[in-house]
């Protein structure tokens, strides 16, 4: 299993803690998804698998030891939990919840990398087949080599529409916020108002190209609040 392989769930109440982890973990390969809090964290959950959760402890409503005990119930989805209390009897209990881990604040980010990187390599790789391609009505595109075909001949793409495209694929089914497709493009930090009217307009461009009816669009979908999301057939 490779960084690009492995997808995280990010649970903490802090935004700026958020943001922070997703920007370093996205930077040293992983795919990341946020959750503010323990519903959003059962939401995502319930549709989605990960490869493992690095949650906070310490947050408002359920928190992140019940939240492991009850995740503990029906997944074995490896848990790193952080908190502000490094107390030993605090790390036995993050342990006796059924965190694979456990990571005092404030860290190194390069400790946390690290202690990912030891966790995934405990867990046994279990080999998934890949489409190679995926049909989005008349078109066919190509997992491996980035190309969109309808029939026959290619359908020309921006350096841009490729890379969109490409990480869109990866997650298909899945939701991928604007500030994960402007961290993954390149186009500078999430938060920032004009990096998303051009992933808007970029998502514009590339419906013009693989929909029948932009303005309705069937493949690339617009899910409210949170980004976009490819659907295929």
């Amino acid at each position: 299993m490779t960084h690009t392989d492995c997808h995280l769930l990010i649970v903490d109440d802090d935004e700026r803690i958020r943001a922070l982890l997703g920007r370093f973990l996205r930077k040293n390969g992983y795919m990341v998804t946020m959750a503010r809090d323990a519903v959003q964290a059962r939401r995502l959950l319930a549709g989605l698998e990960f490869d493992l959760i690095v949650m906070d402890v310490m947050m408002p409503g359920e928190d992140g030891l019940a939240l492991t005990r009850a995740l503990r119930e029906r997944i074995d989805t490896p848990i790193l939990l952080l908190t502000a209390k490094g107390e030993t009897e605090d790390r036995i209990s993050g342990l006796e919840s059924g965190a694979d881990d456990y990571l005092p604040k404030p860290f190194e980010p390069r400790e946390l990398l690290l202690r990912i990187g030891a966790i995934l390599r405990r867990v046994p790789v279990v080999e998934v087949a890949q489409p190679k391609y995926l049909t989005l009505g008349a078109l066919r595109y190509d997992t491996d080599k980035g190309e969109l075909w309808n029939g026959d001949a290619p359908l020309r793409l921006t350096g841009t529409e490729t890379a969109l495209l490409r990480r869109l694929a990866a997650s298909r089914g899945q939701p991928v916020s604007r500030a994960d497709l402007i961290d993954d493009l390149g186009r500078g930090g999430g938060e920032d108002e004009n990096g998303e009217r051009a992933i808007d307009v970029q998502i514009t461009r590339l419906r013009r190209k693989i929909e029948p009816d932009p303005r309705e669009p069937r493949f690339l979908q617009t899910v409210r609040g949170t980004g976009y999301m490819l659907v295929v057939d």
